[in-house]
């Protein structure tokens, strides 16, 4: 139990690190890119599933915030909360 709230705070970082660093993955060190590639494969076929069924929410005129990190966040936490 404590071994699955451990990954999910990892996952949770590892999310918050994706988000930041994915318009400069190339730009990376080697050392950093194959971090942020590890989390790349874990977290794009989440994103590609999700975006099926969350749509960008409009918050201006041209301006849409993709919810699928926001998404994913929620569920962390929520895992965080009942295991």
């Amino acid at each position: 139990m404590m071994l699955a709230k451990i990954f999910i705070n990892i996952l949770i970082v590892g999310l918050f690190l994706y988000s930041k660093l994915l318009p400069y993955k190339d730009k990376l060190n080697p050392q950093y890119k194959t971090i942020f590639d590890f989390f790349n494969s874990i977290f794009s076929p989440i994103f590609n599933f999700l975006k099926s069924f969350v749509k960008p929410f409009q918050v201006g005129v041209g301006l849409a915030v993709d919810m699928t990190q926001i998404i994913l966040l929620i569920i962390f936490l929520m895992l965080l909360k009942f295991l």
